[in-house]
């Protein structure tokens, strides 16, 4: 799910999402519905509910995540988890720190809400890019866990 006043008007198209629904059909996602393009605020918690009612394993979304006063991805998506999974979203702030000194500012989140997986992720082709090296490799296993599944053993 695209984040964007300005994309969800037609201001400007949306190049975040179309890349975040690739990389996720790369990570192994069997089923990559979207990107879902609604304006921050309201809209979002809208979609993120809907999402959750529709019986999704993940929802990752993209924008909404800054300091403007019209940021209100991570507020939405609070409403919306049952619980915060930090860890997530510490990485992918981190993830390209060295390059990318502004990442630190991203207030996304991750969290569980009923069965589904939320991740928010930057609005940039970058932020996309990084948080995604971040989350795949741990995509399914969360999914799993969520699932109620076991830790593998050795």
């Amino acid at each position: 799910m695209t984040a964007s006043n300005r994309a969800s008007a037609g201001v400007y198209p949306d190049r975040s999402g179309p890349l975040l629904a690739e990389l996720l059909a790369e990570a192994g996602c069997e089923r990559v519905d979207g990107p879902r393009v609604v304006p921050d605020g309201e809209p979002v918690e809208a979609a993120l509910r809907e999402g959750v009612r529709e019986g999704y394993d993940v929802i990752v979304t993209t924008g909404g995540t800054g300091l403007t006063p019209g940021d209100l991805t991570p507020e939405m998506t609070r409403k919306v988890i049952d619980r915060e999974i930090p860890g997530i979203a510490e990485a992918v702030r981190q993830a390209n720190r060295d390059k990318v000194p502004t990442s630190v500012l991203s207030r996304g989140l991750a969290g569980q809400a009923g069965a589904t997986l939320i991740v928010n992720l930057p609005g940039s082709s970058g932020g996309v890019r990084d948080g995604m090296a971040v989350l795949a490799p741990v995509l399914r296993h969360a999914v799993e866990q969520i699932r109620g599944g076991d830790h593998p053993r050795p």
